[in-house]
């Protein structure tokens, strides 16, 4: 399951591009602020919501996931009802097609350096909490990058800054500088608690 950000401030923006077909980009569902969900896509079929993206042996994500758009313009929290209605969403799915908490990510996971969504301002500790995704515990920090590809992360060679941007999106948001410590012992911690890829997955370079 992907979650993504619109981009957009207002829901019938967001219902109109995702709804045209001229705009080639889908989902299966849109949560407004306040709360509403709306279903586009049925589950069992394909949703254009992914791009050009690649997740542990998975490289045509589109075809192995459900999209799930918020309406935000990433520049704000996400508000109580909006998080709720997730919340409820990921409950009824997850059961539906048994989908493990580690199979929760985001846009920003799956495209290296080609997206930020759901965003800084997304709380995914808060969904680890309610067994919705993996928050990691510090692990005995190891290499960065072999950690980051047990974990699922598939990115080209020159991509490294662009790597260490979407792990600290997920982990540390508003960390700033070069690869640390820190960075390396939760990347450990991720790779042992969220061994996703089906076979070692390579660069794509």
């Amino acid at each position: 399951m992907i979650l993504h950000y619109t981009a957009m401030r207002a829901s019938t923006d967001a219902l109109a591009r995702l709804c045209d077909s001229g705009a080639e980009v889908s989902a299966h569902y849109v949560i407004e602020p306040g709360g509403q969900v709306w279903s586009l896509v049925p589950e069992e079929r394909r949703a254009w919501h992914a791009g050009k993206s690649a997740w542990g042996a998975v490289r045509d994500v589109n075809s192995r996931s459900i999209g799930i758009e918020l309406v935000n313009t990433g520049r704000q929290p996400f508000p109580e009802p909006q998080m709720h209605a997730l919340e409820s969403l990921l409950d009824a799915v997850r059961d539906r097609w048994s989908v493990p908490p580690e199979r929760v990510i985001g846009h920003s996971d799956i495209a290296i350096g080609r997206k930020v969504d759901p965003g800084p301002r997304f709380d995914w500790r808060r969904l680890a909490r309610r067994g919705h995704a993996v928050w990691p515990d510090q692990a005995t920090p190891g290499d960065f990058e072999e950690d980051a590809r047990r974990a699922g992360y598939v990115w080209e060679a020159g991509q490294e800054d662009a790597l260490l941007a979407a792990v600290r999106l997920r982990l540390r948001p508003w960390a700033t500088g070069p690869l640390g410590a820190v960075d390396r012992a939760l990347v450990a911690g991720l790779a042992r608690d969220w061994p996703v890829a089906a076979e070692p997955a390579q660069s794509t370079s």
